[in-house]
């Protein structure tokens, strides 16, 4: 595959869920191999976030890069996050 062929790459997870598509590839300048990918990550029409992903995290790359893991969409980790936070004001 063709660097050009894997920018723009649709990117899913584990459970095959799209997280972005393949925006920025970083190598060693030394050896070549690919460190991380960067992915961009659709929230709405007019705004769009980041999300770096060690090369080790990719399992796969044909028609879509599939990883290895599980990327929680916002909306999950937002919830997780406010579930953590109320967890630890109960504890104090």
């Amino acid at each position: 595959m063709k660097i050009k062929e894997f920018l723009g790459c649709t990117v899913l997870d584990k459970n095959a869920y799209e997280v972005g598509k393949v925006d920025n590839i970083d190598f060693d300048p030394e050896t070549g191999k690919i460190e991380k990918i960067t992915l961009t990550l659709q929230k709405n029409i007019f705004s769009k976030d980041e999300l770096e992903i060690d090369f080790d995290d990719v399992a796969t790359i044909g028609a879509y890069v599939i990883l290895n893991k599980e990327i929680p969409k916002e909306e999950e980790a937002e919830t997780v996050e406010a579930t953590i936070e109320v967890e630890e004001d109960e504890e104090e």
